[in-house]
């Protein structure tokens, strides 16, 4: 484990939202400087956030994120993405981040089973109901 986490989408939307994974993420969160957010997490997030909740709640989620240190995607991280897309089987979002954590050497923190198995992953899967 490194000093520094990437936290996926669903992990910030298990927290915004009181989800059942919330207790679990909330400590990975604890230190915003050591929390790195890809800028397609924000993306995602407000996607998510207006469809679901409102434009307001959407917007308070993202200045959220936007304490934590944000890495844009540049040409280098597009090209990397692109190769542990290829190589991993991962969609577009999903390879960003990725990309994101592996250059900035953090643990990706999720509960997204796509990363399930991957290096440098952290997967915190969500029990079923019952």
């Amino acid at each position: 484990m490194t000093d520094r986490n990437v936290i996926d989408t669903c992990g910030w939307l298990e927290v915004a939202t009181s989800g059942v994974l919330e207790q679990t993420f909330l400590p990975f969160l604890a230190r915003l400087d050591q929390v790195v957010v890809p800028t397609v997490v924000i993306f995602e997030c407000f996607r998510w956030g207006c469809r679901e909740r409102s434009e307001d709640w959407a917007m308070e989620l993202a200045g959220l994120l936007e304490q934590a240190k944000v890495v844009p995607l540049s040409a280098a991280l597009a090209l990397q993405a692109a190769t542990l897309a290829a190589i991993h089987g991962l969609a577009m979002a999903d390879a960003i981040i990725y990309a994101t954590a592996q250059s900035v050497q953090a643990d990706l923190i999720t509960c997204d089973a796509h990363f399930s198995g991957l290096p440098g992953v952290m997967y915190l899967p969500k029990l079923p109901a019952g």
